[in-house]
């Protein structure tokens, strides 16, 4: 994960650009400070207001519909190990450890000390474990360790599932996750789904895993009706702000949405908020007066002249993505023995896209010989747009995405390839290579002039390829802006 990730806030009328970050927390900045250890767990919480029905779906998958204070899953009922909450009143009449079966009935106005009181047990700590692809003087790589926040929004038969960022969980080598702010209760998790292009992640921890009265303590969000916010409402965040454990602030929704660029790849609406969101926040939860989840605290504005200009992701977009994210398999990053594409490529960011006419992703600029891409009908010119149903837009993110895949693994490419001026995507099916047939097809690839140090096949660090070659006539009078060439084009990017 990159220490800082900035956003740009898109104006058309004034024509002004404004700074924003991520706000997960990176040790290489600072060291993330221990938590203060509980003397022991809460075990039987008091009543929450975060209900949720939970059932498990074909294959013991979640799949939800999140309504007005409810979240809800057909078929059977899953393992009763976590205490669902329902309201303050029926939550007396029952002990603190049965889920209940029907829609929760949630109070109305309450304080800030009350939603903190009952929600907190369903937001998370998330510790990124990565190797910085950025070698010290003598050659070594270092491993940084960030901090981010999450969400507990279901679970299947086997696992508790978890919302957070893209940006929390990227480049992850290990994931952890810890409850109720305790280090007795901290638990390895996987990525199980992400999106990139929205910056959300779900991630999974094995309930066996899981100690059974840390299962008792914790609780699942209810997620807010998509249109239920309003300017001007009240709302509470809850996150691991700084890597020092949770911490709970409070403000009013200023604004609905906002339009915001996200690295220049990508246009998010979000959230406005003055609810303080420091580093740290990133993937935790924004939640209204009733408790409900109705934000993912996402990015927040960086500068010594602007005060409380947080925002989240509205529940109403992250919904049908995250239960998308839940319904996928959990997947483990493979240290050794993941697959290969073959191909070697250049970045194609959306500001660049929309001055020369093409999309946003790889421009493949050598297919190596006998591999797999080959088989598959990709050529130099083809952009890929994504990669098993997941939007990408730099050899970073493919490289970091082939490390979840075997070899020998299918996968699905979809790409873009100029036909007279206009691009058309497909989606085709490859067989991912291993490292040793990959670098033996590559060894017999003409790979013209190459570049030490810039990224390379699949995104791996070592050579770069010529992206052009003698001829592009491929494209015809396509990809051309303002006079300028695809070749000058892709001079520029060099």
């Amino acid at each position: 994960m990159e220490g800082t990730n900035m956003f740009q806030l898109k104006n058309l009328k004034k024509n002004k650009n404004e700074t924003y970050e991520h706000v997960s927390w990176d040790s290489v900045y600072q060291e993330v400070k221990p938590r203060k250890k509980k003397k022991h767990l809460n075990i039987y919480l008091r009543s929450l207001l975060c209900a949720l029905i939970i059932g498990g779906v074909g294959g013991g998958m979640v799949f939800g519909s999140f309504a007005a204070g409810k979240n809800v899953y057909g078929g059977t009922a899953a393992p009763t190990a976590i205490a669902t909450t329902t309201s303050q009143t029926s939550q007396n009449e029952a002990s603190n450890n049965e889920i209940t079966s029907g829609t929760a009935t949630l109070a109305e106005g309450m304080t800030v000390s009350q939603v903190a009181d009952q929600c907190t047990s369903s937001v998370v700590a998330i510790t990124n474990k990565s190797v910085s692809e950025t070698m010290s003087m003598f050659g070594e790589s270092a491993e940084i360790e960030s901090a981010g926040s999450g969400v507990i929004i279901g679970k299947n038969d086997d696992e508790l599932l978890i919302a957070t960022n893209y940006h929390v969980v990227e480049g992850a080598n290990t994931l952890t996750v810890c409850f109720n702010d305790s280090e007795e209760a901290v638990y390895e998790a996987n990525i199980k789904g992400t999106d990139s292009a929205n910056d959300l992640a779900v991630v999974a921890v094995s309930l066996s895993d899981i100690d059974d009265d840390v299962l008792k303590s914790i609780s699942i969000a209810t997620f807010a009706d998509a249109d239920s916010a309003s300017v001007g409402d009240q709302v509470v965040a809850i996150g691991n702000a700084l890597g020092y454990g949770q911490s709970v602030t409070s403000g009013y929704i200023s604004a609905l949405d906002k339009e915001v660029e996200i690295d220049a790849n990508t246009t998010s609406t979000l959230l406005q908020t003055d609810a303080a969101i420091n580093p740290g926040n990133s993937g935790g939860a924004l939640f209204n007066m009733n408790g409900e989840l109705i934000g993912i605290n996402t990015a927040k504005f960086s500068d010594t002249t602007v005060e409380g200009m947080g925002f989240a992701i509205p529940i109403s977009s992250a919904e049908p993505i995250l239960e998308k994210l839940m319904t996928e398999e959990t997947k483990s990053k493979l240290e050794s023995g993941y697959g290969y594409l073959g191909i070697y490529g250049q970045d194609v960011d959306s500001q660049t896209a929309e001055n020369y006419g093409l999309p946003v992703g790889i421009y493949i600029s050598q297919v190596v010989n006998g591999s797999c891409a080959q088989a598959a009908g990709l050529q130099k010119g083809d952009i890929i747009t994504a990669f098993n149903g997941q939007e990408i837009s730099s050899m970073t993110e493919l490289k970091n995405l082939l490390q979840y895949y075997k070899a020998g693994t299918q996968a699905e490419v979809t790409y873009a390839r100029n036909s007279n001026g206009t691009y058309k995507e497909k989606t085709v099916t490859v067989t991912l290579d291993s490292e040793e047939s990959a670098n033996a097809n590559d060894s017999s690839t003409d790979n013209g002039s190459r570049n030490d140090g810039n990224p390379s096949q699949d995104g791996s660090y070592g050579n770069n390829m010529d992206p052009f070659g003698d001829n592009d006539s491929q494209y015809g009078n396509g990809g051309s802006y303002g006079g300028n060439s695809l070749e000058d084009f892709f001079s520029f990017l060099w």
